[in-house]
């Protein structure tokens, strides 16, 4: 009889882990609290389903900052192009956008669930919705189901892909984090990533441009500096150039720093832009210079008044565009960011993914404590650690035989 291991959580690291045990003849079942799989991985393919970049790995394996020794040996295992390769494999027809992010054609989850499904159904994956895993009874997994019914079950391994702790309302609670601590697992407490960030604007920014982007900008925070696009919000600012700085924002604002700098004209110099201003028919009103000589948008130059009034000389008005000054009061919170850092510990957690206090238990994903932007990274890591932790209960099952 072929060895049995359980897979509690149907999001892609779960899947991923499911699909590559099955193939080596395990016989898998998949466990999921909610009533339908990858409640998070559709939701992330609303806007276009950015599964990984392009970039070379070496600047790919630094976006995730510290955990980059952690993570580079399962994503160099499994890197972005295997990744593509695998999604190809289910028609997905990936494509490389302009910015280097890598997408499907159909620019959604769906489809491509839908293929992975039919899949995993045709190799004998077993799924079992709507129970929720509440701990263990001695050596034998409990779930409770939707009628209020327990039920045990006592695999040969266990393949743990929970999530972490954003968006709770799509399945990843975090509640698993006190089941593990109690069996001496380390935790490190789940803190919003990818989010948000609050800026008390004026009644004029908030009630005219909430809701209107801001492009070809640069946010500089503290020696980092990130270039793209963001969104003014009701509450402050959000988009992808914010969500790639959560993590020094996190650190900074834990300090009192609180000062996040926007370029309005990251392409062009301050010397250029004033000498621009000063060969401007004199007379123009700031609003003329702003939109028409420079050729700010309205909500850019809406942005050039929030730090005060504004100079008319051109080098400081110049200087003014190239650093708008905003204050920051907050992060957004974990009920709507895209990701959480937090987690299980690297301390915690063996070369190949298996818990150290409880063997034969492996995890992956956002259970662990990793942070890394959006455009790619998190679902790259996501697969790539699934591979690597479902590997290490290969090597496992088959030195216990």
């Amino acid at each position: 009889m072929s060895k049995q291991v359980a897979i509690i959580g149907g999001g892609p690291a779960g899947l991923f882990a499911a699909e590559y045990l099955a193939e080596a003849g395990f016989q898998v079942e998949v466990f999921e609290r909610m009533p339908t799989l990858g409640r998070k991985f559709l939701m992330a393919g609303r806007g276009g389903l950015n599964l990984t970049h392009s970039e070379d790995l070496k600047t790919f394996l630094r976006r995730y900052r510290q955990a980059e020794p952690w993570l580079s040996a399962a994503i160099e295992a499994f890197p972005p192009d295997q990744l593509r390769a695998w999604a190809d494999g289910l028609e997905a027809q990936t494509f490389t956008g302009s910015s280097g992010r890598v997408f499907p054609k159909a620019m959604k989850a769906s489809p491509l669930l839908r293929a992975w499904r039919a899949r995993l159904d045709g190799l004998g994956v077993r799924f079992h919705l709507r129970h929720r895993w509440t701990g263990w009874e001695g050596d034998q997994l409990c779930f409770l189901t939707q009628d209020g019914s327990e039920i045990r079950y006592r695999p040969d391994a266990v393949f743990l892909a929970l999530g972490g702790a954003s968006w709770p309302r799509l399945g990843s609670d975090g509640a698993w984090a006190d089941i593990l601590a109690q069996r001496g697992v380390e935790i490190a407490s789940f803190q919003a990533s990818n989010c948000g960030v609050e800026i008390h604007w004026s009644e004029m920014i908030r009630t005219r441009f909430a809701g209107v982007p801001l492009k070809t900008i640069a946010l500089h925070y503290g020696e980092e500096q990130v270039r793209g696009e963001a969104i003014i919000a009701s509450y402050g600012l959000e988009g992808g150039a914010v969500y790639a700085l959560s993590a020094p924002i996190r650190a900074g604002l834990a300090k009192g720093e609180a000062t996040l700098r926007l370029d309005l004209r990251p392409n062009q110099t301050r010397e250029a832009l004033a000498a621009k201003l000063a060969r401007a028919r004199k007379g123009q009103s700031i609003s003329t210079l702003l939109k028409k000589t420079l050729g700010l948008s309205a909500q850019a130059a809406a942005l050039v008044h929030e730090n005060g009034s504004l100079p008319r000389e051109p080098e400081a008005l110049a200087a003014r565009i190239k650093a708008v000054d905003l204050t920051i009061t907050g992060q957004r919170g974990l009920d709507r960011a895209i990701s959480s850092a937090g987690g299980i510990t690297r301390a915690a957690v063996s070369d190949d993914f298996m818990l150290k206090a409880l063997p034969g238990v492996f995890v992956a994903g956002e259970m662990l404590d990793w942070d890394a932007p959006t455009g790619g990274y998190l679902l790259q890591a996501c697969f790539s650690t699934a591979r690597a932790a479902a590997q290490g209960i290969q090597d496992y099952l088959s030195a216990a035989s």
